[in-house]
């Protein structure tokens, strides 16, 4: 059974930063590309950067430049860097097995950004 485990959110100020981790199991966790997404308020789910199995990385424009995604397969966690962060990154943050269209099975982590 696929299991991700979210955590690392809270409330920051604007220009402050976050990491963000999941931790996998129930898969074998190198072999897999590796996403975040997240979702704000009223709004649909957004997807925020995607990893390979090898590290290439992609990222939404909407954070590039500010966060960086990672992974280290010998602990079977993905992380999130989340710098110069703005009030409109406030969202719940989602992990997730592989490449979109994905299935969320992961309860997330709560980012709140405000002054």
């Amino acid at each position: 059974e696929v299991q991700l485990v979210e955590s690392g959110g809270g409330l920051v100020q604007p220009g402050g930063s976050l990491r963000l981790s999941c931790a996998a199991s129930g898969f074998t966790f190198s072999s897999y590309a590796m996403t975040w997404v997240r979702q704000a308020p009223g709004k649909d789910l957004e997807w925020v950067s995607s990893i390979a199995s090898r590290g290439t990385t992609t990222y939404a424009d909407s954070v590039k430049g500010r966060f960086t995604i990672s992974r280290d397969n010998a602990k079977n966690t993905l992380y999130l860097q989340l710098n110069s962060l703005k009030t409109e990154d406030t969202a719940m943050y989602y992990c997730a097995k592989g490449l979109p269209p994905l299935v969320l099975t992961s309860q997330g982590t709560q980012v709140t950004v405000s002054s």
